[in-house]
């Protein structure tokens, strides 16, 4: 056993003796391992010192380029396009209003018109740009309206959103692409999507109805039930959920 050495402590025989002499020289090599180990760290330290400089001045020059980056092209890059988007809208919106002559409309948003970029040339032009990337929903909506589905479908899917609404209903879009050019399977996929993407209490109870109705086209009457069913369970003051019931058991009279 290990003999806990006081100051002014005398061994009182030979053993204990043997044990301070022992702690003594174990205390002793401690102490030059940690001396050996501290001069290494220095000696390499020493030794790499440029390096160690040049990486953190790498380090230092990579953070102020992405600053500045941000600050000099992606910022004003944002704002150009932006602008550019508010041309477009222009005709976006009035064809959402206009009685006839909606393709034209829909057109002079999508090419532009009068030196003035469309959305086709701000989705391509400032790609990367939240503006790029709305112009992919304008030119997908438009191409939609005009029952251009294949493009619709193109452009829709280049959109990527969280917004509430707009992330729901451009995945929706893509199903509604899909019905119209009676790919139902694609159409039933793409509205379980929408309805799954933001819960809501209009476009979940939405898509899930739009789910249902394609499931039951589908006849794939068991899945159709267990849609109209969330609609009743979650949704019930929808405008979806009004009617719902009727759904429900024309889906399970038909399994």
């Amino acid at each position: 056993m290990a003999t806990y050495k006081k100051r002014g402590y005398k061994p009182k025989n030979k053993q204990e003796e043997q044990q301070v002499e022992n702690m003594d020289s174990t205390t002793a090599e401690v102490f030059n391992t940690l001396d050996e180990t501290a001069s290494k760290s220095e000696q390499w330290i020493e030794k790499n010192s440029k390096v160690l400089f040049g990486a953190l001045v790498a380090i230092v020059v990579i953070f102020l380029a992405f600053l500045g980056y941000n600050k000099y092209i992606v910022e004003p890059n944002e704002l150009d396009a932006s602008n550019e988007l508010a041309f477009p809208r222009k005709y976006f919106d009035e064809a959402a209003t206009a009685g006839s002559g909606i393709d034209s409309l829909l057109t002079l948003g999508l090419e532009g018109a009068d030196g003035k970029y469309g959305f086709l040339d701000i989705a391509d032009s400032y790609s990367g740009t939240d503006a790029g990337n709305m112009a992919n929903y304008y030119a997908g909506v438009s191409y939609l309206q005009m029952k251009q589905y294949d493009k619709a479908i193109e452009f829709l899917s280049k959109f990527d959103s969280d917004d509430e609404m707009l992330g729901p209903v451009a995945l929706g879009a893509i199903g509604d692409a899909f019905s119209d050019i009676e790919q139902e399977e694609e159409a039933l996929e793409y509205y379980e999507k929408a309805a799954n993407k933001k819960t809501n209490d209009f476009t979940t109870p939405l898509f899930l109805y739009k789910a249902g109705q394609t499931a039951m086209n589908l006849k794939e009457y068991s899945k159709a039930e267990d849609l109209f069913s969330k609609i009743k369970e979650s949704y019930p003051k929808s405008d979806q959920g009004r009617d719902v019931e009727k759904f429900i058991n024309a889906a399970k009279y038909a399994q």
